[in-house]
């Protein structure tokens, strides 16, 4: 079984999971968009860059997937069930300062 894993499922699997981070980003950047506005995502962006070690994450299958879906939750959690508005969570995730 293991074998297979070195071999051709390996890199089907690596591929898959960045397709479908691609796919999860894509569509939660387009949710964000419409909810907020793309004028005003761009004048409300902070001067937040990410860590290193997101730049690196993509090559583990479905953890940039699952961290997006994790900004997902914060999202629902934290800000909409708390009365916080889609603008809200857009500072808090591209800005320095707690919230």
């Amino acid at each position: 079984m293991f074998e297979t894993l070195l071999g051709a499922d390996l890199f089907t699997t690596i591929g898959f999971g960045i397709i479908a981070n691609f796919l999860f980003s894509f569509l939660f950047g387009l949710y964000l968009s419409e909810n907020i506005g793309i004028d005003e995502m761009i004048r409300l962006t902070g001067n937040t860059k990410p860590p290193l070690w997101q730049n690196f994450i993509i090559f583990i299958p479905f953890a940039k997937m699952v961290m997006t879906l994790w900004r997902v939750t914060v999202l629902q959690f934290w800000f909409l069930n708390q009365g916080k508005s889609h603008r809200d969570y857009w500072i808090y995730l591209t800005s320095r300062t707690s919230y």
